[in-house]
């Protein structure tokens, strides 16, 4: 029998930081009637999609931090969403921060989670690549504090669910091969990605004009490579001074991109998505059983960085 899901995108638009939890939520449960009024079974929405991106913010005082958290999930202000999904009988992937307390240590944790139709939580994902900087660093535009704000999580797993097996990564995942991979190589049918990316890049602003040109080729890259589905979502546009991209999209196994999302701004767009159709490219080209070579990646988890001779030729060698 055919595996169809109905793959709805629910972009959204700037988040101020005055914006309340239940503003947001009603902005998501918006977007997800519209994507069950056209015959959606799963929405993703964006990383940290409950408030304004505050890693752009130096904040030293744990009293103003912690409210960006969330202590639970779901709690009084997403029930709604909980609610209004179990009503239309509705998945989601929710990427949020999470505040959490491990062997009397608080921990905070970039997360993504994945909701089926039921309303019930099936899957949990911690950032694993935290981009920006952990000090002050007056010099930039606005900081990128994420690796001030969370802790790196433990990996990527995969999940049963929605007819197929089911991956989640977070923004800055998608533009590392490893992240595809491994969940690839546990047979990942679909990938699930929420992001904020800023047009500006302080530390390379060479790269600015390339912003929406790598966010589609690392997605499309890892969909091909891995013979899987990936569905992109942005927070985008003006938030707080700070332009981010859109670019919202899902791509096919092939690569190609077959749906997308035209503004900046809360908009929903939908595709079906054949999960067999993974096949025709992970048992030809992408076969990992006929075709991988372990033997010869051992540098790439044996080795963290790029390792150089003294005078800066390459260190060769079997790892």
């Amino acid at each position: 029998m055919p595996r169809y899901v109905n793959v709805a995108m629910g972009q959204l638009g700037p988040i101020q930081r005055s914006d309340s939890r239940a503003q947001v939520v009603g902005r998501l449960c918006d977007l997800m009637r519209q994507a069950h009024a056209v015959g959606a079974h799963l929405i993703v929405f964006p990383e940290l999609a409950l408030t304004t991106f505050f890693p752009r913010w130096y904040i030293e005082d744990e009293a103003e931090l912690n409210p960006y958290y969330e202590l639970e999930m779901p709690n009084a202000a997403t029930m709604p969403l909980f609610n209004l999904a179990r009503e239309l009988g509705m998945g989601f992937y929710l990427g949020y921060a999470e505040l959490t307390n491990e062997g009397g240590v608080d921990v905070r944790y970039n997360t993504a989670i994945l909701v089926d139709r039921s309303g019930a939580i099936v899957g949990k994902y911690r950032k694993v690549h935290l981009p920006g900087h952990r000090e002050h660093e007056p010099w930039r535009r606005f900081q990128h504090l994420e690796k001030r704000y969370f802790t790196p999580g433990p990996g990527f797993g995969v999940t049963q669910a929605f007819g197929g097996i089911v991956g989640m990564a977070l923004c800055n995942d998608r533009r590392w091969a490893e992240t595809y991979r491994v969940m690839g190589l546990q047979g990942a049918e679909l990938v699930l990605i929420g992001y904020n990316t800023p047009v500006h890049n302080a530390p390379a602003p060479q790269h600015d004009d390339l912003s929406l040109f790598h966010n589609a080729l690392s997605m499309q890259a890892g969909a091909y490579q891995n013979g899987c589905w990936v569905v992109g979502v942005a927070k985008a546009g003006l938030e707080e001074g700070v332009d981010s991209i859109g670019g919202s999209c899902i791509i096919a196994p092939s690569g190609e991109v077959v749906a997308r999302c035209h503004t900046k701004d809360d908009e929903m767009a939908i595709a079906r998505i054949d999960l067999d159709f993974c096949a025709v490219y992970k048992r030809t080209t992408f076969n990992f059983d006929l075709h991988r070579q372990p033997h010869a990646y051992g540098l790439i988890v044996e080795r963290k960085g790029e390792t150089l001779m003294a005078d800066g030729s390459p260190l060769t060698g079997q790892a």
